[in-house]
Order: structure tokens, then C-alpha cells, then sequence
């Protein structure tokens, strides 16, 4: 299934008929624009997501820049495989992401098939990226949902989406895994379209609340990030040097 606008205007009608607390959600947090990252080649992409594990999304731009400014963009496997160990960290990588993107060049060398990977289903993909080092499940599941589009993932690892149940459906603790799936059944087909409104709820509820009144000196917010509300680490997979719209929003 593609999401294009017709199945998303459908995924928000199925979400609000098939969970109450959903409904909710979505009455709470209004249409959102889905975007999937289209542009450039799926070897930058996973770099880009090798990248961002455990820093941030801004640490991660960070060096991306720099590896564009040393190689140009889009990334190529012969780029990271020509360069040292020396190289690569002098760009700010670790020896262990260096390590990573070197797996990633040597398999995409050697035959992984990147260009294939929308025509196979999610758990061939998942099984496709996870031989290479430093791609895990969480990682192969981003990249279905932000690079493929694809409708019904569910990344029960995802700490955003297991604080987002919690808050959402008045659990005590985080969830598990099994009550996860259980929660998100009647979602299905859409699971990641309410992942996109889970991961919402939590950006809104950090945002402050509107002003009262406007002073007549100044226009309130104006410059200031801030009142845009923190922006989660995941951001950092929707925003390609290109973007393309996925679809419009629901």
C-alpha cells in the first residue's frame, strides 16, 4: 500500500472509528503533513541514520555537513571504503560509526540490495538492512516508515512511542512490547500513521500554552524557537537536503 493523500485521509478516518483514545489524539493534534524522505540515494540515507544514533539530531547534521563538504552528496560507497580510519574521524565520526559505514559500504559493494528494498515486503527489508553493523530493527523500521512510507509499522522499541502510550492511555509504567502490539491492533493497516500522531502528542504537550493577550508592542514569539516547542531527535529522518512530500496532510 502506497500512502498517498486518499489512503491518509482514509488511515485518519479508520484511526478515529477503530480507537477512542486515537480519536482523541487526532481531534487534539489536527492534520499532520506525513513526509517520506525520497531524495537522494538509500546509501546516504542509512549513513545519515547510522549517524544519528545516540546523538542528537543537530550533533548528527553537524557531521553530515562535513562529510558533504568532504565528499559531496550524496555519499557513495567508494567515498567511506578510499578513506582511513584517520579520515573518517577526523570528520567527527567514532571508531565504532567509522566501523559501521565501512560494513555498510563493503555489503552495499557486494551486492545489498538497496535499490530493490521498496519492492520487498517490511520484514524481508528488516532482514535485508539488519546484516549490516550498526543497523538494528529500530533503524531498518525508520527507515520504512520515513524512507518507504510504509503504513503499518510499529516500532515497539521506540522510547517516543512507549512514552506516548503511557501518557495517552493512562498507564502506570512504560508499556512492553506485547501490550504495545495489543494497543496498536485495531490500528491496522495505519499503525505508522498513529505513530506520527503518538510522536505529535508528545512535542504538544511541551509546547506552552497560547497567550492570553497580545502585546500591542510586539508580536508575540516573534524570532523565538521556543514557541515552536521542542522538536524530537526524529526529526532528523524527515528532513533530507531535498524534501519531498510524501503526501498532503490528513
Amino acid at each position: 500500500m502506497r500512502l498517498d493523500a486518499a489512503a491518509l485521509r482514509g488511515a485518519r478516518h479508520h484511526l478515529a472509528a477503530a480507537d477512542p483514545v486515537m480519536a482523541r489524539l487526532l481531534r487534539e493534534v489536527g492534520p499532520l503533513p506525513m513526509r517520506a524522505h525520497r531524495g537522494g540515494s538509500a546509501f546516504a540515507y542509512l549513513t545519515r541514520a547510522i549517524l544519528a544514533q545516540q546523538i542528537s539530531g543537530a550533533a548528527a547534521r553537524s557531521i553530515a555537513n562535513r562529510i558533504k563538504d568532504r565528499f559531496g552528496w550524496p555519499l557513495r560507497p567508494e567515498h567511506v571504503l578510499r578513506s582511513n580510519d584517520a579520515e573518517l574521524r577526523a570528520l567527527g565520526l567514532s571508531r565504532q560509526k567509522a566501523g559501521y559505514l565501512r560494513d555498510l559500504a563493503a555489503h552495499t559493494r557486494d551486492g545489498l540490495p538497496l535499490g530493490r528494498l521498496g519492492r520487498l515486503s517490511d520484514e524481508r527489508v528488516i532482514e535485508s538492512l539488519t546484516v549490516v553493523k550498526g543497523i538494528g530493527r529500530w533503524t531498518a523500521e525508520m527507515y520504512l516508515i520515513f524512507r518507504l512510507g510504509r503504513p503499518d509499522v510499529l516500532p515497539v522499541d521506540d522510547l517516543g512511542i512507549r512514552t506516548a502510550m503511557r501518557r495517552a492511555y493512562g498507564m502506570r509504567g512504560l508499556p512492553k512490547k506485547e501490550r504495545m502490539r495489543r494497543t496498536a491492533a485495531p490500528w491496522r493497516p495505519y499503525r505508522s500513521v498513529a505513530c506520527f500522531y503518538l510522536w505529535e502528542s508528545l512535542d504538544a504537550a511541551k509546547r506552552p500554552p497560547p497567550p492570553r493577550r497580545r502585546s500591542a508592542r510586539s508580536s508575540t514569539c516573534a524570532g523565538r524557537s521556543s514557541c515552536t516547542g521542542s522538536r524530537s531527535d526524529r526529526a532528523y529522518f524527515m528532513m533530507p537536503l531535498r524534501p519531498a512530500p510524501l503526501a498532503e496532510s490528513v
